[in-house]
């Protein structure tokens, strides 16, 4: 079974379950793990069946989630090493340590934990810990005292706001396999320390991800051909946005390089570059300020224009407040 579950996906938070063969991998935490298991629950998927958490980038909306649901599921989390730098950072922005000097400091209290069953709860990674920051976190993402985590666990997560279950690498460019599943990551243009989009691998079935992104360079292109699923970013009306009540400021950031698609830019790369041989095209990232399903889909279904058919290109929104039905192959 392979099956392709979008969770929410907008500013507001996004998540999606991929599943192959037996495994099933978390691809971003941008909800709090109390949504995030009822969002689950809705779509029949079984949060405790999930193996692993896969994240695009360290933007609010992609991990406010991520370190209270990893430690409620114990599983690894896969970042690239900067975004991991910069999601430590953003939680903990103040920690007086470098970033290998902090990671050093949590594998000798690992391996020392291992070692000595009865030895007492470390020191704290984060010797001095941000006030502001962390009780937003916690507030919109961590609810801990509401599930059945371990009261055990909880004073360790609360001296150290970045604590993970597990911690796995990896890089643009280079595939890992995750159980039964290989997943390709490659760079995507957006205003990150090291932003990606994925190929997800299973059972002969190719599901490509990209959202975030301010436009599709050949290298995006390349990964994008030959998918059974394509998840691709239709963020924004230009006129809406232009209009909008936004500050230029951000207006700026979402139409540069480095922003967010347009409805026009997804169209054109439908109409111009895409190969039509997805059997899904999913539009995700839909901004609720800026833009409506109807401009989107209708933008996406002109450059679709004569490729639809009982076996491709059949067009789905992902919406913001609910789950998407999941998708079958």
């Amino acid at each position: 079974m392979v099956r392709f579950t979008v969770l929410a996906s907008g500013s507001k938070g996004n998540s999606t379950v991929v599943t192959g063969g037996k495994t099933r991998i978390l691809v971003d935490v941008g909800l709090s793990s109390r949504e995030l298991f009822r969002r689950m629950k809705l779509a029949n998927e079984d949060p405790s069946t999930l193996d692993a958490i896969i994240i695009t980038h360290e933007h609010s909306d992609h991990v406010a989630g991520l370190a209270v649901t990893a430690r409620k599921l114990g599983i690894p989390v896969y970042f690239t090493q900067a975004t991991h730098r910069a999601w430590v950072r953003w939680i903990s922005p103040r920690k007086q340590m470098t970033y290998a000097q902090w990671i050093e400091q949590c594998r000798q209290q690992a391996a020392a934990r291992m070692a000595e069953a009865d030895a007492p709860i470390p020191e704290d990674c984060d010797p001095e810990e941000s006030s502001e920051t962390v009780s937003e976190l916690a507030a919109s993402a961590d609810d801990d005292s509401s599930d059945a985590t371990p009261k055990k666990r909880k004073p360790a997560a609360e001296k150290d706001p970045t604590a993970l279950p597990a911690l796995q690498y990896f890089e643009a460019g280079k595939p890992i396999q995750i159980g039964d599943i290989c997943v390709s990551p490659f760079t995507i243009p957006h205003d990150a320390a090291d932003p990606v989009g994925f190929v997800f691998q299973a059972e002969g079935v190719r599901m490509a991800f990209a959202t975030d992104l301010g436009y599709i360079p050949p290298n995006v292109k390349a990964q994008l051909k030959s998918v059974d699923l394509l998840y691709i970013e239709s963020n924004h009306d230009l006129e809406m946005l232009r209009d909008g009540p936004y500050p230029w400021s951000v207006k700026q950031r979402v139409l540069s390089r480095v922003g967010h698609l347009s409805n026009d830019a997804c169209a054109t790369y439908l109409e111009s570059e895409y190969d039509g041989q997805a059997a899904y095209v999913v539009l995700g990232h839909l901004s609720e300020s800026n833009n409506l399903p109807e401009l989107a889909r209708i933008a996406a279904e002109r450059a679709l224009n004569g490729r639809a058919s009982l076996l491709a290109n059949r067009l789905l929104l992902a919406p913001q407040h609910e789950p998407l039905a999941a998708i079958s192959f």
